[in-house]
């Protein structure tokens, strides 16, 4: 059991996945495609704001892959997108992307963006769940997949989409510690974002925004 802080960051494994597996499952939210069902973030900025983004612009569903490889020491497998790109450019991520009309769920979105981007077979994943949902100020909404990934993968790097893919201690991403919180101004209102950088990778935004989710849902005492 996780009685402290200091045992959310020294997670291990088995811990992390018996939690996973106990708390997520794969009903898809009516929010992923519904307009009207605005995301909580709890923050009262970033709710208005997603409730402004959702009346002026159609949203964005998109899936993303949380893979968490099981190592004694577990990690969180993450990109850094191309910057060439027009949504996002040379920003941290999980790999993943839109969901298009073809995925048989998000899932299978996530699977393939997976695939696609990095090169990470399916044969390794052993997808767990559905994290909550989380919504952007461009429009999207992210459904992310908890997965336990066994090592042992080659990854093959698609350089349209992805400069670099690395990995990332879980206990480095679950250590609340190391979340910073920042706010911006949108139309006047306040609204906060976290951060976790990572020796030379700043991992801020959506990307920051779902490990903390990922942290309040499993791994918080």
């Amino acid at each position: 059991m996780l009685k402290t802080e200091a045992d959310a960051a020294n997670i291990g494994s088995s811990e992390f996945f018996n939690r996973a597996r106990a708390r997520l499952n794969f009903q898809v939210p009516p929010g992923l495609n519904d307009s009207t069902i605005i995301p909580v973030t709890g923050d009262q900025g970033n709710d208005r704001m997603l409730g402004i983004i959702a009346q002026e612009q159609p949203i964005r569903p998109a899936a993303v892959l949380i893979a968490v490889v099981e190592h004694p020491q577990p990690t969180v497998l993450l990109t850094q997108r191309s910057a060439h790109l027009n949504d996002h450019a040379g920003q941290i991520s999980f790999p993943g992307g839109k969901i298009d009309p073809t995925d048989a769920s998000p899932l299978d979105a996530a699977l393939r963006e997976a695939e696609e981007e990095v090169g990470l077979d399916r044969s390794f994943i052993d997808p767990i769940g559905y994290l909550d949902l989380y919504g952007t100020s461009f429009g999207f909404r992210i459904l992310p997949t908890v997965a336990r990934v066994r090592p042992g993968f080659d990854l093959r790097i698609n350089q349209s989409e992805v400069d670099d893919a690395f990995e990332v201690p879980l206990s480095f991403l679950m250590d609340p510690a190391n979340h910073q919180v920042h706010s911006k101004e949108f139309r006047g209102m306040e609204r906060t974002y976290y951060a976790m950088p990572f020796a030379e990778r700043y991992i801020w935004g959506a990307t920051a925004g779902i490990l903390r989710v990922l942290y309040e849902r499993i791994c918080r005492p």
